[in-house]
């Protein structure tokens, strides 16, 4: 019996170091690890999301600047009033309206245009001043 070496803390410690894992060990660490994988599905969701919204944003802006710039190079200013129309940029159509207007100065029009998706739903929206006969311009 003299050489049986007695159990001592060191080595109790390092057995159950050895076993391993426990169950509820194991499940708390896959609970947490759903948790972190599910919040990540939902960013990536949200930026999916917010990339198509920028998407149709930019392409209602351009068809707004086309529109606009119609209205600034054509010789004769556009009528005092509402206009509205439809384009097609990107695969889609866009609706557009056009709303010309005075402002205090009789030589400046205003036009602001407004650029709706199918649904209606405003995407885009540009007001620029053009003068009320351009320069040269046989009236």
């Amino acid at each position: 019996m003299a050489d049986r070496l007695p159990i001592t803390r060191s080595t109790s410690s390092r057995r159950s170091a050895e076993r391993g894992f426990t169950l509820i060990e194991m499940m708390v660490a896959l609970a947490v690890f759903s948790l972190a994988a599910l919040a990540l599905i939902r960013l990536e969701g949200a930026t999916i999301r917010g990339a198509g919204m920028l998407d149709s944003a930019l392409t209602a802006q351009m068809v707004a600047r086309n529109v606009a710039i119609e209205a600034l190079s054509d010789s004769r200013p556009p009528a005092i009033g509402q206009a509205r129309g439809v384009e097609q940029n990107g695969g889609r159509s866009w609706g557009w309206t056009r709303v010309t207007r005075p402002t205090g100065d009789t030589r400046i029009l205003r036009i602001d245009v407004s650029v709706a998706d199918t649904a209606g739903q405003v995407q885009g929206r540009l007001t620029v001043v053009r003068p009320a006969s351009l320069p040269g311009a046989s009236s």
